[in-house]
């Protein structure tokens, strides 16, 4: 029987990518223009407008259009989306990608948070500013190494908008800048009152969303001399479960064997794996019966009675838990599919002017935000690891085992090896309180030929994350193996009904950990005008930065002695002070040629420092025409996670060569989960990048416009953890006791050693293409745009072997194992008439192959159950709605409907960020969502 998985039409995806490039090639003769979110060549009378920065550069220009290509985003485009955080609208921007970081990934390191990776370089290559400087990056460091900024922390009515840097910015804004910037520009100038209020449910009627929002200023800078506003955005999000979508195909559940899978599909729990020599870990508990093991007769396992009582999977007794192991669904009981979050952000800003031209500013940030998030019982054995190094609870003397007179024991004599989720104690719970704070005071003006700028900055981050619902590793062994144990003896399965909340208070205690960050920052910049050229002033700015910024994660409770079951370490501590100083030169040297060049030096106290430079050309042969491009480097020294005190050891999926090899079926080739140890490393030298861009700007007419940029960014000494297929082919991992054949060294892979490593290089090369169309059709206006980023190549280079990510599923060392599509389009539409919008979005994401990197010698990560490969993750497109009703010009009514149709995200058996769909498919897996809001502006 071919494998009942629901899939488009091939042919059909093929015409349209077919007909969507057709399209796009014939827009670059008919659509040409300049893009509109930028406009270089729609400013006709550019002689009229005001002087304005450009993310990219410090110094003023009049024509918004700079040689390095910035998307501009505007308060109509996020509005449209439904969208209704900086998050959430980020992500789905075509240049995100993988190692971005969805605040629906509430079991990772850094849960509660949200981050954007541009050109999929990780969160902590991408640079976020708040009005042009630096935030406090959040606490918890993502996969236990990369810092970042939470978008999560920035109140969306106080944005006025986002501008997104494509090419590199270190030149300009500091050395780690290597995938861009983005700059989210707050109000600066408000008077008046708008008070907003949304209400958002889901089509099956759960994650009901509440906000509220009131902005409210006085004070005219201009006439009164000075300005003062403040925005509070108040909000809570309802969690929504697994089990809440349990009628949605393979989103609501564990088990997808009626899709074709096996019994080794990752979420489905309690199953027998080869031949019963390993698995099992379910609700009734199963020990091994080692009373007559040889190589020819290895230990295999003994389900425990009550299978029926305890499964939600029909069909499941005790005859068949003998047999296959005990089959239940603890994702569907226990696991949130959205985490619960409440939050409250506040931005205020004021600003006073002296003089001709002068301005003293203030800005006060302040956000608080409660996640909640549910995951699935502990179970009693396994691998983990902590500095002392792994943890074997599977096999050997670390074994978790029922001492032979314990009265679940079925194996009468013996010290039997258990395998049991521990459902009695209940679902492992993560709550993370972040307090975000920020306070800028500064001031500019004039004196004389220069204009000045200079602030100093401070901002901060306290995080507390508490756990309950987990096992501490001792304590367990002593109330399964001792029976003297002080605490009791722990009755499992059928009996657990018996045990007493002192035995589970002494079990599974509450733990907890701290993340704190600060940012201290000081700030000066200067510029001028230094000559009049035949294309206009000859533009300089300079520069000098000092910023001291400390990170320090205290481990989870007992995680420092290697305590807690199955929980990973993650500790660092460090401070770095930065001292920089740049120069900057604009020079339109003709009417048709503009040059730009930047210089800047890092210095950091630990003795790394550098010079990168950026340039810059731009060429506008004709007036409806131009052509520019854009190379800059960049450098990110170490943080404290990766060459600080402390060290990682967290879980990924990986693929065991080994045992595929020596028993090639579906159980042994797929990639299962496995603990991966990482130390620091003080010896880290810093990674260093190239990056060019080269595109070209056209707009035939004052309604029309496109640009397509070809981009390459290439980042050298990359510091990454060790490969972890690596470390498995140098034998570098520890392994179960469940062996193949009777062969010493086969047993499954429990943990993975490695180090943190300058590997070789990395190499992203792409083309990002923006589309813009206005029509005037009768009373009203149709505005249409599109935006595509495709990805041509993902390279990395290590141990001079090079692998090609681009369109797979890989590189799952990278968060969440979102792999790498090479297309991202989003196409809107906005209809306009009178006090009425309609807008609607859609959003294509490409297939992907299931491998781990391209080519010949690329592996299928996964397998259906009768041993034949899962080739490829389908592609996804959704399409969003939205519309507004201005009823008065103080009073508007609005709704929006995310996935209009309702689109299923599609089956990714390999990922581990969401239960059987991928992060990127993220409204899939929820459904069809609802909100409605209204806005009343008082004068």
């Amino acid at each position: 029987m071919k494998h009942p998985i629901q899939r488009r039409d091939d042919s059909r995806r093929t015409s349209l990518a077919n007909s969507i490039s057709t399209i796009l090639a014939g827009g670059a003769l008919l659509l040409v223009g300049a893009m509109a979110s930028s406009s270089a060549f729609a400013q006709e009378q550019a002689t009229n407008l005001d002087r304005i920065t450009v993310t990219g550069s410090n110094i003023p220009r009049t024509n918004t259009e700079t040689p390095s290509p910035v998307q501009v985003v505007t308060r109509q485009e996020i509005d449209r989306t439904g969208k209704t955080t900086v998050a959430e609208y980020l992500q789905t921007l075509t240049a995100d990608g993988s190692g971005s970081i969805p605040k629906t990934f509430g079991n990772g390191f850094a849960g509660g948070g949200a981050g954007i990776s541009l050109r999929g370089l990780g969160a902590g290559s991408t640079l976020v500013l708040l009005n042009g400087r630096r935030m406090a990056t959040y606490g918890l460091a993502d996969d236990g190494q990369k810092v970042f900024t939470d978008l999560s922390t920035i109140p969306l009515d106080a944005v006025e908008r986002i501008e997104v840097l494509k090419d590199g910015a270190s030149a300009i804004y500091g050395s780690d800048a290597i995938a861009g910037v983005v700059n989210i520009i707050l109000r600066s100038d408000f008077n008046g009152a708008i008070l907003r209020a949304s209400y958002g449910l889901s089509g099956d009627s759960d994650g009901d969303a509440k906000k509220a929002t009131l902005t409210a200023g006085t004070g005219d800078l201009a006439t009164d001399g000075w300005n003062a506003f403040f925005s509070l955005d108040v909000g809570k999000t309802d969690a929504i479960k697994i089990s809440d979508r349990k009628d949605r195909k393979w989103i609501g559940t564990g088990d997808i064997r009626r899709y074709g899978y096996g019994n080794n599909a990752q979420f489905l729990g309690g199953a027998f794996l080869n031949g019963g020599t390993s698995g099992g870990v379910g609700p009734n508990g199963s020990v091994f019966d080692d009373r007559a093991v040889t190589d020819d007769n290895p230990a295999f396992l003994v389900a425990l009675p009550g299978c029926a009582g305890l499964t939600t999977i029909p069909g499941q007794n005790d005859v068949t838990a003998q047999q296959q192991g005990c089959l239940w669904d603890p994702a569907q009981l226990y696991r949130d599919l959205t985490p619960e979050e409440k939050y409250v952000n506040v931005f205020g800003r004021a600003s006073f002017a002296f003089g001709e031209g002068g301005e003293i500013y203030t800005e006060i940030g302040y956000s608080k935000k409660e996640t909640t998030f549910s995951n699935t019982p502990s179970g009693v054995s396994g691998g983990w690891g902590y500095p002392g190094g792994p943890v074997n609870a599977n096999s050997g003397p670390g074994a978790t085992v029922l001492s032979p007179t314990h009265p679940d024991n079925p194996i009468p004599g013996q010290a039997s090896r258990l395998r049991y989720s521990a459902w009695d104690v209940g679902p492992r719970v993560t709550e993370n309180t972040n307090e975000f704070n920020r306070f800028l005071v500064g001031v500019k003006g004039n004196w004389g030929e220069w204009s000045y700028d200079t602030a100093y900055l401070h901002s901060g981050t306290d995080l507390v994350n508490k756990r309950t619902g987990f096992l501490n590793y001792d304590a367990v062994r002593c109330v399964l193996g001792n029976p003297a144990c002080p605490a009791g003896v722990w009755r499992i399965g059928d009996n657990a009904g018996l045990n007493s909340q002192a035995l589970y208070d002494y079990i599974s205690p509450d733990i907890s950990a701290r993340a704190k960050s600060s940012l201290d920052m000081f700030d000066f910049t200067v510029s001028r005008s230094l000559a009049d050229l035949k294309g206009g002033p000859l533009g300089l700015a300079l520069g000098t930065e000092w910023r001291k910024t400390s990170n320090s994660l205290t481990p989870q409770t007992f995680t420092d002695q290697g305590q807690i079951i199955g929980l990973g370490y993650s500790a660092y501590d460090g401070t770095q002070n930065v001292y920089a100083g740049y120069v900057e030169l604009s020079a339109p040297v003709l009417e048709q040629l503009e040059l730009s060049g930047a210089v800047r030096y890092d210095k950091y106290e630990s003795g790394e420092g550098k010079a990168t430079p950026k340039l810059g050309v731009k060429w506008t042969p004709a007036d409806w025409i131009a052509v520019r491009g854009s190379y800059a480097e960049g450098f990110r020294a170490p943080n404290p996670a990766e060459n600080g005190d402390g060290g990682l050891a967290a879980f990924s999926n990986a693929r065991d060569a080994l045992r595929c090899d020596l028993q090639p079926n579906g159980t042994n080739c797929s990639s299962r989960p496995v603990a991966i140890i990482t130390r620091p490393n003080p010896d880290l030298k810093p990674e260093e990048s190239k990056s060019y861009s080269f595109g070209v700007v056209l707009q035939p007419t004052s309604s029309t416009s496109m640009t397509v940029d070809a981009w390459q960014i290439k980042r050298t000494n990359e510091i990454a953890q060790g490969s972890t297929a690596d470390a498995i082919a140098a034998g570098n991992v520890l392994r179960d006791s469940d062996l193949i054949n009777g062969i010493p060294g086969t047993g499954t892979i429990l943990a993975v050693n490695t180090a943190y490593i300058n590997a070789a290089s990395t190499r992203v090369r792409g083309i990002d293409t923006d589309i813009r169309q206005t029509f005037d059709i009768g009373p009203g206006q149709l505005e249409m745009d599109l935006q595509w980023s495709h990805v041509l190549k993902f390279e990395r280079t290590d141990s001079d072997v090079t692998v090609d990510y681009a369109g797979t599923h890989g590189n799952c060392d990278v968060t969440n194992c979102i792999g790498t599509p090479k297309d991202r389009i989003n196409f809107g539409t906005t209809w306009k008439q009178g006090p009425w919008s309609v807008s609607g979005v859609a959003n294509y994401i490409s297939k992907m192959e299931n491998t781990d990197f391209r080519g010949p010698d690329g592996e299928y990560q996964f397998s259906y159950a009768d041993g034949t490969d899962v080739t490829k993750i389908s592609s996804f497109t959704t399409f969003d709605l939205s519309g507004r009703w201005n009823i008065t010009e103080a009073f508007e009514l609005n709704a929006s409907v995310q996935n209009l149709f309702d689109r299923i995200a599609p089956l990714d058996p390999t990922t581990y960020g969401g239960v059987n769909y991928n992060p990127l498919h993220f409204s899939g897996a929820i459904g069809r969502y609802f909100t409605v809001g209204a806005k009343y502006t008082f004068e």
